[in-house]
């Protein structure tokens, strides 16, 4: 189990790198997917980032946590995670579900589960 847990991890942290690196690449590209728009420089360099160090964090701490087999490098894609599904609770609650947020919740959720998972398995080697 502790194999398919870093497989996993380590794939959800590739793709949180690629984000940043295309984020950084283009900000107005992934960003505008999930609803963003970066407003003159000021905006892109806010979402460069904001957005592109987000899924960098995750991903190269993912990654990191995922080769090395360590648990407690998966502590900081749980929080960073954990934060941005409360935050769009909290939109849910306070304006609303809108059917698009529905996929971007779901993933966060999968993404738990498995940085959870990670954190627990391998600190019990």
């Amino acid at each position: 189990m502790n194999i398919v847990v870093r497989v996993l991890a380590g794939l959800a942290g590739l793709v949180g790198v690629l984000i940043a690196l295309a984020t950084w690449a283009n900000p107005a590209g992934p960003p505008a997917a999930l609803g963003l728009q970066g407003v003159g420089a000021l905006g892109e360099a806010t979402i460069r980032a904001d957005v592109a160090g987000f899924f960098g964090t995750f991903g190269l701490l993912a990654l990191a946590g995922a080769w090395r087999g360590e648990a407690r490098l998966f502590t900081a894609p749980l929080l960073l995670i954990g934060l941005a599904l409360a935050g769009r609770i909290l939109t849910v609650i306070v304006s609303g579900y809108a059917p698009e947020m529905g996929m971007p919740m779901a993933i966060e959720v999968g993404l738990l589960a498995i940085f959870g998972a990670g954190r627990f398995l391998l600190a019990s080697r």
